[in-house]
């Protein structure tokens, strides 16, 4: 009897123990979740396979509808691999969500405690990067204790670190230093899929964490695995999969990636429109549901505002960074635009300050280009020139033929003038100015205006001689002193 009573208590106080860390992270929602608390959350799914496991993370920021992906697949045991992502293909849950009725065994035991799936998510959602350090603290843990290496189920290797990545001034990072290295998981068979179940408490060696237990939820009954999980990992049956998993880690950056060919594949009412084959995840608030945010309205307006520029960008043909990268991403791009527009402005000075010689003997790079450049535009002012002078010759070519025709109508007025029959002044002599008179028609017979040179002038002359035989005719000998 007292050693019932103990068990029950030692059970009890366990509970409360697990339950403990939720509460403490429900109130103060405020402030980023701590290494500790990482840790715990995260013991319990670490050692996924990476594709798995990142469609898991993005789903558990869809609460309500993981829940009635979980209640779907109870209510359809024997659905599971891509056949059952078409099944709810008609479904209003995002992408992330419906993928996981694929793997049954994954969804149900994690569907189980919703209060675990929704802080989850709230972790991935405010520190992706920190979420990611956890899982590779976990892994390499897993390795050190014997309990994690390739075999017929996975294939582990490992990676060099990638550079700490840079972070947004929102989020406050964990004190723990990053990862040595990357330990990455991925199907032994890419159209296999095993789904480990192992108890945190024994697989990653001695609990770094004594007042934060890890998590362990076992797998719901019914479910079939391969040995005891008390010895380690134990392994589910394989599920064959072509395109039902879409999902990996880009771990350098604190993001989930989309293999946009699978995700287009198995999800054909929605499908991505991008140009690229592979691209960052960002979380849709439309899909949230009645699950308010760790932060509130501050947070969704934050996540909506990532996915309008995520969208833009890759509309473009461009990838946009996710997360807390995004504001160092963004410098870096404004510094590499200053750099290359400093470059070209350099290479004109230079191309300027060269001789055209000198480029035309370089015959390479900028100064082939510029001296290009130069004579392209000697070309383009000369055929402009010449477009000018055109057009202004054919217009003085026909104020001539315009002057010409006047000279001649001018000519043959004073010649008809000068034939017709005039009354003598009784007082003037016959003489002086009529002689004077005739002398200049007679000059005008033998010369046309228009042939003589000096155009205009010559004619102008012919009308003043004309003028001064008259004034002869009148006072005596006018136009005889003015020839």
């Amino acid at each position: 009897m007292i050693k019932t009573i103990r068990s029950q208590l030692r059970q009890l106080l366990h509970a409360l123990m697990l339950m403990l860390p939720l509460a403490v992270a429900a109130q103060s929602a405020d402030r980023p979740f701590t290494v500790e608390q990482l840790d715990q959350m995260m013991a319990q799914i670490a050692l996924y396979p990476d594709p798995l496991l990142s469609q898991v993370l993005m789903a558990a920021t869809y609460p309500d509808e993981f829940a009635q992906a979980v209640a779907w697949s109870k209510a359809h045991p024997d659905a599971k691999g891509d056949a059952a992502v078409k099944m709810v293909e008609s479904q209003p849950w995002d992408p992330s969500v419906a993928s996981l009725v694929a793997f049954p065994d994954a969804l149900i035991t994690l569907g189980d405690r919703p209060d675990y799936v929704r802080t989850l998510g709230d972790a991935f959602l405010a520190q992706p990067q920190d979420v990611m350090d956890s899982v590779q603290r976990l892994r390499l843990s897993a390795q050190k204790a014997g309990n994690l290496q390739s075999n017929e189920q996975v294939k582990v290797s490992m990676q060099a670190a990638p550079p700490p990545a840079q972070t947004s001034s929102s989020v406050v990072v964990t004190s723990a230093a990053p990862p040595p290295q990357v330990i990455v998981i991925q199907p032994a068979q890419p159209s296999v899929i095993y789904v480990p179940a192992y108890n945190p408490a024994v697989v990653y060696g001695p609990w770094m964490y004594p007042s934060y237990p890890p998590y362990y939820y076992p797998p719901p009954p019914g479910y079939w695995w391969s040995r005891t999980i008390a010895t380690g990992i134990a392994w589910g049956v394989g599920i064959g999969v072509t395109n039902a998993l879409w999902g990996g880690f880009n771990w350098g950056r604190g993001s989930v990636n989309i293999n946009v060919n699978n995700f287009n594949n198995i999800n054909v009412n929605h499908r991505m429109n991008v140009n690229a084959s592979n691209t960052s995840w960002n979380h849709d608030s439309s899909h949230r549901g009645s699950a308010p945010y760790r932060g509130g309205d501050s947070t969704r307006q934050k996540l909506d505002k990532q996915r309008d520029v995520a969208n833009r960008e890759q509309f473009r043909g461009r990838e946009a960074p996710s997360g807390a990268n995004r504001d160092a991403s963004r410098d870096a791009s404004r510094e590499r635009a200053a750099q290359t527009m400093q470059d070209r402005s350099s290479g004109l000075d230079r191309s300027a300050a060269r001789p055209a010689a000198g480029a035309n003997a370089a015959g390479q790079g900028p100064d082939r280009d510029a001296a290009r450049q130069r004579a392209q535009a000697a070309d383009r002012d000369a055929a402009r020139q010449r477009a000018q002078q055109s057009s202004r010759d054919n217009a003085l070519s026909g104020a001539g033929d315009r002057q010409s025709r006047q000279q001649v109508d001018r000519g043959a007025a004073s010649q008809a003038a000068a034939q017709r029959p005039q009354a003598a002044p009784a007082r003037a002599p016959a003489g002086g100015g009529a002689m004077a008179g005739a002398g200049a028609a007679r000059s005008a017979e033998a010369r046309p205006a228009a042939a003589r040179p000096g155009g205009a002038a010559n004619a102008g002359a012919a009308r003043a001689g004309g003028g001064g035989g008259g004034a002869g005719r009148a006072g005596g000998g006018g136009g005889f002193h003015g020839r």
